[in-house]
């Protein structure tokens, strides 16, 4: 029995979908605003920038492509996609698929897990796997080729060898989530794709195409996903409003709340994490952000009762010094003065 066919909610939150969704009020066009006039002149600086959204108290107040694809066709968002799967994971949990945080690989897909993985590997919990500190050796960076490469990325990625004491310390990896959708793919019986489109896509009316697979045909877990920017925005003020969009509560609110605790730090950026979230301030303002290469960004400025939405060239690298650093000056020197006014 299919877990997406029968579920009453889904169902319910796919038929208020198109009237749920968060305001955006431009459509297609672009901003006038003059309260934005800066912000455009300096987004349009940025050569690696291709489009950005700003939507404020509900409404798009500045939406507008520069370079690259456009605000109405897909994008890469590289590894924003983590942060997508990380919602996921708390639908599942509200929906009694998994127990908790606290649930371990050994109860969620023991079948799964490799006769050579480390003895550990089974007390790894979706807590660790969420925070990125599985211990496992890392899958991005210099390794990432090899894991890509390699015939089975779930098998390669739970053989690592544990390199850190599970739970302790931070190690960026896309396999943390690769192996986080294939326990949602586990426990429900879908794809990562079903799920992502009847509890995401369809109760926010956005477009969630097929994306990469691995050699058995799992979606990747935390690279590749392709929105719109628009999609984008629209994932962000879900997230910024607690996770009820209109009259329906597509992710739970303290799922949302628990997402924004920071439980660890990253070592390149400094900026704390969460459940799938980075957590800094700009411009002195709190704000959470989901980040992919390049310079994907959503970020989601709560007191400010502000959303943002990035897209930038996928093919250039984009650090926290770097282009990341660029954009983070422009929402708090350019967006936030704009809104504020």
């Amino acid at each position: 029995m299919s877990v997406l066919a029968f579920d009453r909610r889904t169902v319910l939150a796919g038929l208020a979908g198109s009237l749920a969704a968060p305001h955006l009020a431009l459509g297609a066009g672009q901003a006038d605003d003059e309260a934005f006039a800066g912000l455009a002149v300096a987004a349009a600086e940025l050569d690696q920038l291709h489009s950005i959204v700003v939507v404020h108290e509900g409404v798009t107040r500045f939406a507008r492509a520069f370079r690259g694809p456009g605000l109405e066709r897909l994008a890469n968002v590289k590894s924003v996609s983590k942060s997508i799967v990380a919602l996921l994971v708390g639908i599942a949990i509200d929906r009694g698929h998994i127990a908790g945080p606290e649930a371990r690989l050994g109860e969620l897909i023991a079948a799964l897990i490799p006769a050579e993985a480390d003895a550990r590997v089974p007390d790894i919990t979706v807590a660790d796997l969420l925070t990125m500190r599985a211990g496992l050796e890392r899958t991005s960076g210099p390794n990432y080729g090899a894991w890509v490469g390699s015939g089975d990325w779930l098998r390669d990625a739970l053989a690592r060898p544990v390199v850190v004491d599970p739970g302790t310390t931070f190690q960026y990896s896309t396999g943390s989530y690769h192996i986080l959708g294939a326990v949602l793919s586990q426990v429900t019986g879908e794809s990562l794709l079903a799920l992502a489109r009847a509890w995401l896509g369809a109760p926010l009316g956005i477009e969630i195409p097929p994306w990469t697979r691995d050699p058995q045909g799992r979606y990747m877990g935390g690279n590749n996903m392709a929105l719109t920017p628009r999609a984008m925005a629209q994932i962000g003020e879900a997230v910024r409003l607690r996770g009820t969009v209109g009259e329906v509560d597509v992710v739970p609110a303290a799922w949302i709340e628990a997402s924004m605790v920071p439980r660890t730090r990253s070592p390149f950026s400094g900026d704390a994490y969460g459940y799938g979230w980075f957590l800094t301030a700009l411009g002195g303002t709190r704000a959470a952000y989901a980040r992919g290469y390049g310079g994907q960004m959503i970020y989601i400025l709560p007191d400010a009762a502000l959303t943002v939405a990035i897209t930038s060239d996928p093919t250039r690298p984009a650090r926290s010094e770097g282009h990341v650093g660029d954009l983070n000056r422009l929402v708090a020197a350019q967006v936030l003065p704009a809104v504020a006014g």
